[in-house]
């Protein structure tokens, strides 16, 4: 007889068939890229009269790579658009929105030490999250806690 008590997590990307969640990171997605155009297009007007050999230095050029920001809705991919600076002068954009190397927002930082301190290390872990989630935790949550360490 095997004595297996190993439980498999679902992998978040698995967590989207809730259609409600689904439509609720979609939006984020979104609204997230609608407010860090708005900075860059207000960043691009603020240094609109550098020139550099008869032409505007500072320019719009792609984005970086795509990431993932942990949120309570579960992760958000986010894309950050890049500017060049043809003048040398070192200009760079940086969004306030979504500062460079966020990988979690505030809401999740402060969850995970207070799940601590509520018992996660003595393995009441399911009791912890019920008194902050009501009494059906989303498995998509266990997975983003099962993955980050808490601070301290």
């Amino acid at each position: 007889m095997s004595n297996n008590n190993v439980k498999t997590l679902r992998q978040s990307d698995e967590c989207a068939d809730d259609p409600l969640t689904s439509l609720l990171r979609q939006g984020a997605r979104q609204l997230i890229e609608q407010a860090v155009e708005a900075e860059l297009q207000r960043y691009l007007e603020e240094h609109s009269h550098i020139e550099h050999g008869g032409k505007k230095a500072i320019i719009r050029n792609g984005f970086l790579p795509e990431r993932e920001i942990q949120t309570g809705i579960g992760s958000v991919p986010v894309r950050i658009p890049k500017v060049r600076d043809r003048s040398g002068q070192g200009h760079k954009f940086n969004s306030l929105v979504v500062p460079p190397y966020l990988k979690r927002t505030s809401s999740i930082d402060e969850l995970l030490p207070w799940l601590y301190l509520k018992g996660v290390s003595t393995g009441d872990f399911q009791e912890a999250l019920q008194s902050i989630l009501g009494k059906r935790p989303r498995t998509c949550l266990l997975v983003l806690l099962a993955d980050s360490k808490p601070a301290g």
